[in-house]
C-alpha cells in the first residue's frame, strides 16, 4: 500500500502544474462572489459557508477527470489488474492522493478564504475539520464516477453530472455544521453525521470503484 501511495504521489508532483488549477480556481470562485452579490461585511458573513463550500466541490470537480484518465492511456491499470495487485488498493492509494494534492490542499486555503468573507476567526478550526472531512468524501465518491468514466474520451461533463447529486448530502452537512455554529446552537449531529458519511465512503468506495474499473478495463 505504502508503495502504490508513494507511486501516485510522484505521478501527481510530475503533473504539479495540472494540480494548482483547482485551488487557483477555488480562490477566483470566493473572489467574485462578493463582487456579485455584496461586499457588506455582515451578509458576506451569512453566505460564507455556502461559498466556501460550493467553491471547494467545484474546484474538485476539476480534478477528478485526471485520477485515471494517464494510467488508463498507458496501460498502467491493465498491468496492475493483471499483477495480482487489488484494484481496490491502488484506488485507495489514488483518492487518498487525490485528497492530499487537492482536498486538503483546499481546506488549508479555507482560513484564508474565509477571512476574505468575513467568517469569524474562531470558527476557522471548524471549517477546517469540516472541510477535510467532506473533500475526503468528494475524493471517494468522485473515485467512483472517475472509474466508471475512465474509458471515456471528453468525459469531464459526464463525470459531473454523475457526481454532483451525490455530493448534495456532503454540501448539506458541511454548511450545515458552520452555520449552525454561527447561529450558537449545537453542530455536533450534522458534524457526526458528516464523520460517518466519511468513514463509510472511505470504507466502501475503493471497492465500487475498483468494480466500475474492471468494467472499464475489460471494454
Amino acid at each position: 500500500m505504502m508503495f502504490l501511495l508513494r507511486r501516485e504521489w510522484l505521478l501527481s508532483w510530475r503533473r504539479r502544474s495540472e494540480l494548482i488549477n483547482p485551488l487557483v480556481f477555488n480562490l477566483m470562485v470566493v473572489a467574485l462572489f462578493p463582487l456579485g452579490i455584496t461586499p457588506d461585511p455582515d451578509e458576506l458573513a451569512v453566505l460564507a459557508p455556502g461559498i466556501l463550500w460550493v467553491a471547494a466541490l467545484l474546484a474538485t470537480l476539476l480534478s477528478l477527470d485526471l485520477m485515471f484518465r494517464y494510467d488508463h492511456q498507458d496501460g498502467s491499470l491493465e498491468q496492475v489488474a493483471t499483477s495480482g495487485t487489488p484494484l481496490a488498493a491502488l484506488i485507495l492509494a489514488k483518492i487518498l492522493n487525490h485528497w492530499l494534492f487537492t482536498g486538503l490542499a483546499l481546506t488549508l486555503m479555507s482560513p484564508l478564504l474565509g477571512l476574505m468573507l468575513n467568517l469569524p476567526i474562531s470558527l476557522m478550526p471548524l471549517t477546517l475539520l469540516v472541510l477535510a472531512l467532506g473533500t475526503l468524501v468528494f475524493s471517494t465518491i468522485g473515485a467512483i464516477g472517475a472509474a466508471l468514466v475512465a474509458g471515456l474520451r471528453r468525459s469531464g461533463l459526464l463525470l459531473s453530472l454523475l457526481v454532483i447529486p451525490l455530493y448534495i448530502p456532503v454540501l448539506i452537512l458541511g454548511t450545515g455544521s458552520i452555520n449552525a455554529a454561527l447561529a450558537g446552537v449545537s453542530f455536533v449531529a450534522p458534524l457526526s453525521a458528516l464523520a460517518a458519511l466519511a468513514c463509510m465512503a472511505l470504507a466502501l468506495a475503493p471497492w465500487v470503484a475498483a468494480a466500475a474499473l474492471q468494467l472499464s478495463i475489460n471494454d
